[in-house]
């Protein structure tokens, strides 16, 4: 069984640096037949958006869409819009990520591995509790990106452990699970930070499995696009989250403190020495285990 072509939907708002690296690299490293691309511009106020977006989907190998939000949403209606947009299953990502050679074939294989699987997020240099080389730590962006990328595909089999909840920098979604629980709940996450959280949960109430894909690697800046329009984690929408999961913070507690992952970073970090990748500020502690 092999994978369906995905929809890689990209909300995009201002970062206009950030935003062409990100392209980039998603020409570069997708094959045109693994995806459709999706554009949704959220009515960035930066003139030189619109032309980049035009241009890049002018030009790129990829078959691309771009769509320009009447008036700002938010990254969670913005989300919500590229999911009514689209008909496969849905990668979500962040317009201040690069993604490395061979990234969307290893997220989708999870989906093909189990079919219980509803989401997939891959290791990064910055990632919360996918974050590597160090646990939960986000990392400036590392010098040999592609190479890291190699190592972590040359590490093992790819292994797919149960996360509490995806990270939503570079998300892959089982179409199921949205046609069964519906998308990103904007009624009670408002523009954005929490929403993540909420549909994983979600999708584990109706069975559905969150994991990491332990053999894909993605960039990710950090903050990049949708942070000046104030979202940021904590705050009321977490205070929201936890009233309608009052065990979520003792359930991602308990994950970081088993840190299950350990293992997996530790032979990422064995497999970038054997290919002589270049890390920044590698951990000590990390490289013992």
């Amino acid at each position: 069984m092999s994978a369906a072509r995905v929809d890689i939907v990209v909300p995009v708002y201002n970062a206009a640096a950030l935003l062409a690296r990100c392209l980039a690299a998603l020409d570069r490293c997708t094959e045109p037949g693994q995806a459709r691309v999706l554009l949704i511009d959220d009515a960035s106020p930066d003139p030189a958006i619109a032309p980049m977006l035009a241009a890049w989907a002018a030009s790129s190998r990829l078959e691309t869409r771009v769509m320009r939000n009447p008036h700002n949403l938010g990254f969670v209606g913005t989300c919500n819009r590229g999911f009514a947009e689209t008909s496969g299953d849905v990668l979500l990502l962040n317009a201040d990520t690069e993604v490395t050679p061979g990234w969307l074939p290893r997220m989708t294989a999870a989906l093909v591995a189990d079919p219980a699987i509803g989401t997939v997020t891959p290791f990064s240099n910055n990632a919360e509790i996918c974050s590597w080389p160090e646990f939960c730590v986000a990392h400036p962006i590392p010098p040999d990106a592609d190479r890291i990328a190699s190592a972590f595909a040359d590490a093992g089999p790819a292994e797919y452990p149960e996360l509490p909840t995806a990270v939503g920098f570079c998300m892959l979604i089982r179409r199921a699970v949205i046609s069964a629980i519906g998308d990103f709940d904007a009624a009670t996450f408002g523009r954005g930070y929490g929403e993540e959280n909420d549909f994983c949960r979600r999708a584990a109430g109706h069975g559905w499995r969150n994991v990491l894909a332990s053999d894909a690697y993605v960039v990710h800046a950090g903050g990049g696009s949708f942070a000046p329009l104030g979202l940021k984690p904590g705050g009321d929408n977490l205070a929201r989250l936890c009233a309608r999961y009052p065990d979520y913070n003792a359930r991602v507690a308990a994950f970081i403190a088993a840190d299950p992952l350990a293992p997996l970073r530790a032979r990422a970090l064995v497999a970038c020495e054997r290919l002589g990748a270049a890390l920044t500020n590698p951990s000590a502690s990390e490289i013992s285990r």
